[in-house]
């Protein structure tokens, strides 16, 4: 298989550097390689169809700021429409006003007949369902397993292991930076601001945490799962959303005194999706700590399934775009016999 990663920060390093880790993976379960033939950053772009050493690209990138020695000069829609190669892997960072550039760049591969895994939560949480048909359409592959969760395999476990099962809601926690800031305030009835800024401190929040500390994050992840396990046509602006910003230290102690937490959590059900800080009893799979991710699905059959996972990192993300990788590569295996 022939991919092409675009975008290169932190998720797409740590793809390359996976990609390398499972040299031995590809051939022993597949019979097939994975050859990084071209990637592309904000402003350069490399390409060979020889293939590419993934870890000669992390070190130009650490080295120079840069992926590539050329620059992309805005061809990167050329590049993916024009390029052989099989997948395009998209990894740039996620924008929620119009999902660019990560829109184009999936709408080009899908339509150039390209299979697309993606980390990007934005084109899904606004276009999911024109890009899903237009994946149908060209005969092609759209997998997202690493927007939702980062390594917490939901959407995979939901859509094919759990393919039998009616699943009648889910909830959960989906940001663990608002996981981290509640516990902090409960632990050591800190206000928010100051949770807040230790959070920063330790790399867990952004400089402008304004996606997580909002709901935005969560809400683009619960849109998203609406529509992949549920069947739902929406969008992240169908999604009712509440924060954690007016969360004080009093909501805090007066939740403990009932012995509940306080947690962001996600719904999807038959009257609602939505995100709101909610209180949570202790002992709860969802009263979880730390910076986890946790989902809860009902069931029919199987009654309620919990699966929880680091949901942000380099190597917790390339974790969930390799599960895609190989499911893409299982699918050629049986296409071939």
């Amino acid at each position: 298989m022939k991919v092409v990663i675009a975008g290169f920060g932190t998720v797409g390093q740590g793809v390359a550097e996976v990609i390398g880790m499972r040299r031995e993976l590809f051939q022993k379960g597949f019979r097939q390689k994975v050859t990084i033939v071209g990637a592309f950053d904000s402003s350069s772009l490399v390409k060979n169809p020889r293939g590419l050493d993934p870890e000669v690209l992390v070190a130009r990138k650490a080295g120079t700021g840069r992926v590539g020695k050329r620059p992309l000069d805005g061809g990167a829609e050329e590049f993916i429409e024009e390029y052989d190669f099989d997948t395009l892997i998209e990894t740039t960072p996620t924008n929620i006003v119009d999902a660019e550039p990560g829109l184009t760049y999936i709408r080009t591969a899908l339509n150039a007949g390209k299979n697309v895994v993606t980390s990007n939560k934005g084109p899904l949480a606004l276009k999911f369902r024109e890009l899903t048909s237009t994946a149908a359409k060209n005969k092609v592959q759209l997998r997202y397993e690493a927007s939702v969760g980062g390594a917490m395999p939901v959407i995979n476990l939901s859509r094919e292991l759990l393919r039998g099962e009616q699943i009648y809601s889910l909830r959960g926690i989906l940001n663990g930076t608002c996981n981290f800031i509640l516990n902090r305030m409960k632990d050591e009835g800190l206000p928010f601001e100051q949770a807040l800024r230790e959070a920063q401190e330790m790399g867990i929040a952004e400089r402008d945490p304004t996606y997580d500390i909002d709901g935005v994050d969560s809400a683009c992840k619960l849109a998203i799962l609406a529509n992949a396990i549920f069947g739902r046509d929406v969008t992240y602006n169908d999604v009712m959303r509440t924060g954690i910003r007016s969360i004080t230290e009093d909501a805090i102690s007066l939740a403990s005194e009932q012995h509940m937490v306080v947690r962001l959590i996600g719904e999807i059900n038959d009257k609602r999706v939505e995100v709101s800080p909610r209180m949570v009893p202790v002992g709860h799979p969802l009263a979880i700590g730390g910076t986890l991710n946790i989902v809860q699905l009902i069931t029919d059959l199987a009654g309620d399934i919990t699966v929880a996972g680091r949901g942000a990192g380099r190597k917790e993300t390339a974790s969930a775009v390799l599960s895609d990788l190989l499911a893409l590569m299982n699918e050629g295996r049986g296409k071939r016999r």
